[in-house]
């Protein structure tokens, strides 16, 4: 059998035991472990497994992972979250569909401190949900905005998928985590002018909340200012060039925590819970990246994504209509794949492709992330929609589907803008101070 089939094998094997919900980690390791062994010896498997978790675990570019996630765990133990949700619902809550428009802000404002789409999705539909059924919202306007409000996450920065794709294909984090802030806020906006089409629509989907008074206004945003400040603070430093990310992430990290003591709002038990959840989180996320230094190899040992780009440089068709072939299929993969799969498995294939027709990876990575977020709302898997379930209990499955079918339009058509127009991605990190 030569390298080519076994490496076949491999994949189909991944793939059924992905289906079957074996954990993305274990699996992966288990068919890169055993592919490295067969194509070449169970010692070089052994070698490169011992050698390739030092060298990821004591990778200083990885330190961003665990203190963004500190970050945003702080940041909810705190209620920083639900005074960013206030401030955003006393501006436009009195409006037909304010309250769901005030969710994706929410969403997008803890994104920006979290960088985990299932987090924001949590945090928020416990905030929102209440509130939007308090004021009578259609269930799949409701659930739907916090389900596609929560993929923001993973886009704006700092985000958990720019960092694996940075490590992966050797980018700069800090140009992804700035290619990643105007994209955001375009998809924001696409999702609150989503909200406000379908109240237009039918007005019942999203009645008008309750109007506050100046005074109101002052006290939410004031609440507000600390995790703003924090938040710009962070990614301004990096533009700007004061901070590197893991800087940014560390500087961060310790002004929620430092925040969070001096308003009484963090006890050291709230910490600790923070620093628990952050810790199982990261040893997930770490678990992925070191399973992808042996399929990784195994991929190459096998010629597979070799062979591939091979057939898609050689197609009849131009650049572009290649890439959007390709952004289809991440779209597609991400009904069935946990989005960090989707990475490891397809980077190594995809990627020399597009060097090779000279497309910018700072914007390639930004246009896969986006299709990722798509795979959180898609089903049959939708991470995000199952989020929402679980705090949503009495709404059915079904309603939430329907209720992000706008939303995955929505981000149709932000992806297709970006395609088009790829200054919205390079613009601030063509202009970072270096």
């Amino acid at each position: 059998m030569n390298e080519f089939a076994v490496g076949g094998i491999g994949m189909a094997i991944l793939l059924m035991l992905l289906a079957f919900r074996v954990p993305v980690a274990f699996a992966m390791f288990t068919v890169g472990f055993v592919g490295i062994s067969i194509l070449h010896n169970p010692a070089s498997a052994m070698s490169l497994l011992a050698s390739e978790s030092f060298t990821l675990a004591s990778s200083q570019e990885l330190v961003v992972i665990p203190l963004f996630i500190l970050m945003g765990n702080v940041a909810t133990v705190t209620g920083m979250s639900r005074r960013l949700y206030d401030a955003a619902y006393a501006v436009i809550g009195s409006f037909r569909g304010g309250l769901a428009s005030a969710t994706v802000i929410g969403c997008g404002g803890f994104a920006a401190l979290s960088g985990s789409s299932v987090a924001s999705a949590l945090t928020m539909g416990k905030v929102s949900l209440v509130e939007m059924d308090r004021f009578k919202y259609d269930p799949r306007l409701s659930t739907g905005v916090v389900a596609a409000g929560g993929t923001l996450g993973i886009l704006i920065p700092p985000s958990t998928g720019f960092v694996i794709y940075a490590i992966l294909v050797e980018q700069s984090i800090g140009r992804l985590f700035l290619a990643g802030v105007l994209p955001g806020i375009l998809l924001a906006a696409v999702f609150i002018l989503t909200v406000t089409m379908l109240c237009y629509w039918k007005p019942e989907f999203g009645p008008a909340g309750p109007k506050t008074s100046l005074s109101e206004k002052g006290r939410a945003f004031l609440g507000a200012v600390p995790i703003v400040g924090i938040t710009l603070l962070t990614i301004g430093g990096i533009y700007g060039g004061f901070f590197s990310p893991v800087e940014a992430a560390a500087v961060g990290a310790g002004l929620v925590i430092i925040v969070g003591f001096v308003m009484g709002h963090l006890t050291p038990m709230g910490l600790w819970k923070a620093a628990k959840d952050s810790v199982i989180t990261t040893s997930t996320v770490m678990l992925i990246v070191m399973s992808a230094s042996l399929i990784n190899p195994f991929l190459a040992l096998s010629h597979i994504p070799q062979v591939a780009g091979d057939f898609l440089v050689n197609l009849p068709f131009p650049p572009l209509v290649i890439l959007i072939l390709i952004l289809l299929t991440y779209v597609v993969l991400g009904c069935f794949l946990d989005s960090l799969a989707m990475l490891v498995l397809t980077l190594p294939i995809f990627f020399p492709v597009i060097v090779n027709f000279g497309f910018d990876p700072i914007w390639f990575g930004v246009l896969v992330v986006l299709t990722l977020e798509m795979g959180l709302i898609s089903p049959p898997v939708g991470m995000n929609v199952f989020i929402v379930k679980s705090v949503a209990k009495d709404v059915p499955l079904g309603t939430i589907f329907a209720g992000v079918a706008p939303f995955f339009l929505a981000m149709l058509v932000t992806l297709g803008i970006i395609v088009a127009f790829p200054q919205i991605s390079l613009f601030l990190p063509n202009t970072m101070i270096n």
